[in-house]
């Protein structure tokens, strides 16, 4: 036994071996280029080694297994679902005992929001860290973790969490020690002791939060110092030029892969590296170091993704995905064409979203996408200006005109919401709600509507099976498969209440959720008309991610088409973004196409889309 052992544990040597020898003579390049400290980088490969070692031989076989299948996640399977461990089921054993309904939503990746240790009103919703080797106590511990994380790969459920980079709280161990005038502890922040510097930044770094937290500095009268805070005054921006912040969170990093975790979703990653005299945003040094994360997991993790933050448009996004040689993300969000399929539903107008997903599908196959209809946070209305300009908007009274409609007070809405950051000086503001309550079913139900209900359910599943279309990986946010509206009694938590972004961050409601079964109810319908949708997804090939995908002419500037096409298998989808039937000619062919929704055979030289239908269309071969 022993001698199999020693065999067993010197061929898994060898495989770490093999890897590092892979990635060393870059990675050393690069962080001698960015630090010039030997002995600092002779640590990191030490502790690279120890975090191999200790990783769990199951762990192990599944890093085994995607090397040899590196395209694992590009599959016309993967679907996501996001949400709050409290809010969903909670604390982490609730989640593991809802992996049953998980299964049946057909989710394959779940993201858990935040839920490394935090302070209770100091937390920005879980991302101002305070130890990052502990969970919450209201959640949890790290046992429950791993125990979560193996539930989870039994059943083929992959597991993201958010790493956040940029920032610790103000209460964890090196931020409390600093503040107590340690410098080693001070030198992994940007500490000022006057006034000088901290402007000379101000003059050029754009503020996140101008009106909830402006400035990018905070004062600490108690020591008499200013400290760099990014976001918000408890929230200390790291400082990655010291190589002691840089090693110390990439043991997290391992630390908390080696729990199970399948995806890193790194928070903030633009802002990550600092320098006087720029914005401080999307800085070159941010890529050395996202790359060296990348080569890092792939010697000591290589099953694990990195998912990348970067609000921006796709192509300014794309360089975070680094090149075909050397990469540095495997996924990024598709932030913009999310906030622009809002714009699209308010003037039931597709030019800017066209316009938008032809640059997305003219990038790469390799890169991929995660696109979403709702997340956890506002949606932003940075959208196309100098294009919707051409078009006749005019960027603020667009911005007043999609915040009036989506609180239902402009363009014939149905929408139910509350805005978020509202500026009064620039008109500037964000929106918050559920897909669902965006959608009119917020609205139908209070008035007791049903036609208005069938058709805010028909204008929720349209939304979705548009989604499901775009190149990449689709996620769900909670709730959204049973229609979950608006929760107002965040209003009641004095934690919560100055935050509207907790009205779409509302408990899960179980007992809503036990009606997916009866197709008589709004949650019954909902559910199995997405059901429906994921089940052609996984079975038709055109939907894999580096499929060939891109847009076609309507005749009709409310009546989106996307073609995608793979291996033979060529799907077309039709999506009418207004509350009026329309026709929509797409072919001059007589080619006939199968509906995959009623199994009806029909021709493309013009369709009748009914008011907020769509349709799925295969090519007959």
């Amino acid at each position: 036994m022993a001698k199999t052992e020693k065999k067993k544990s010197t061929a898994q040597q060898q495989v770490y071996q093999e890897r590092f020898a892979r990635h060393f003579d870059e990675l050393r390049w690069l962080y001698m280029e960015l630090y010039d400290n030997s002995s600092m980088f002779a640590e990191l490969c030490d502790n690279m080694e120890r975090f191999y070692t200790e990783r769990s031989a199951d762990l192990k076989r599944m890093d085994k297994k995607r090397e040899a299948d590196t395209d694992w996640y590009r599959k016309n399977d993967m679907l996501g679902m996001m949400f709050y461990i409290d809010n969903f089921a909670g604390n982490l054993k609730g989640v593991q005992e809802k992996l049953d309904y998980i299964e049946h939503c057909k989710v394959n990746y779940i993201h858990l929001m935040p839920f490394l240790d935090t302070t209770e009103g100091r937390s920005d919703g879980g991302y101002a860290v305070s130890d990052f080797r502990k969970v919450q106590e209201k959640l949890g511990t790290m046992e429950d973790l791993e125990r979560l994380t193996a539930a989870c790969h039994k059943k083929g459920i992959n597991v993201c969490m958010d790493f956040v980079m940029n920032h610790t709280s103000e209460d964890h161990e090196w931020a409390k020690r600093a503040r107590a005038g340690e410098g080693e502890y001070m030198s992994r922040y940007f500490f000022y002791d006057n006034p000088d510097i901290p402007s000379q930044y101000e003059k050029t770094v754009p503020q996140v939060f101008p009106t909830t937290a402006p400035g990018n500095f905070t004062w600490l009268d108690d020591i008499k110092h200013y400290v760099m805070t990014t976001f918000y005054p408890y929230q200390w921006d790291l400082n990655y030029k010291n190589p002691r912040v840089f090693n110390e969170m990439m043991y997290n990093f391992l630390y908390l892969t080696n729990k199970g975790i399948d995806i890193i979703r790194i928070d903030a990653v633009p802002y990550i590296w600092k320098e006087l005299n720029t914005q401080c945003r999307n800085l070159a040094q941010v890529h050395t170091i996202v790359r060296m994360m990348r080569m890092i997991g792939e010697i000591v993790c290589p099953s694990v993704l990195l998912l990348g933050e970067v609000v921006m448009e796709p192509e300014k996004v794309v360089p975070y995905f680094g090149t075909v040689e050397k990469p540095e993300c495997h996924m990024l969000y598709n932030v913009t064409t999310m906030a622009t399929t809002w714009h699209t539903v308010a003037t039931r107008d597709v030019r800017l979203l066209k316009k938008q997903l032809d640059i997305v599908n003219a990038l790469p196959k390799d890169y991929v996408f995660l696109n979403y209809l709702r997340c956890h946070d506002d949606i932003g209305w940075g959208l196309d200006y100098d294009t919707l300009k051409t078009e006749g908007f005019e960027q603020r009274s667009h911005k007043q005109y999609l915040n009036d409609y989506f609180q239902g007070f402009a363009g014939e809405s149905n929408s139910r919401g509350e805005l978020y950051n509202v500026d009064p000086v620039t008109g500037d503001a964000r929106f918050c709600g559920t897909t669902a309550s965006m959608c009119g079913i917020e609205k139908a139900g209070f008035e007791q509507n049903d036609e208005a209900m069938e058709r805010a359910i028909g204008f929720d599943v349209m939304l979705h099976a548009y989604m499901f279309m775009q190149s990449g990986i689709p996620v769900l946010y909670s709730g959204d498969e049973i229609g979950q509206v608006n929760d107002y009694t965040y209003k009641e938590d004095p934690n919560k209440a100055a935050d509207s972004r907790y009205i779409h961050r509302g408990k899960m409601n179980w007992t809503l959720a036990k009606n997916v079964a009866n197709p008589e109810t709004v949650e019954g319908k909902l559910f199995a008309r997405l059901e429906q949708l994921i089940e052609i997804r996984k079975r038709e090939k055109a939907f894999v991610s580096n499929a060939d995908t891109w847009t076609i002419d309507t005749g009709d500037t409310a009546v989106l088409c996307i073609g995608r096409y793979f291996e033979g298998n060529k799907i077309i989808g039709l999506f009418n973004f207004s509350e009026f039937e329309k026709r929509a000619r797409i072919s001059q062919k007589d080619d006939v196409f199968e509906d995959l929704i009623t199994g009806q055979q029909m021709k493309l030289q013009e369709v009748t889309v009914p008011p907020y239908g769509f349709y799925y269309f295969r090519e007959q071969l």
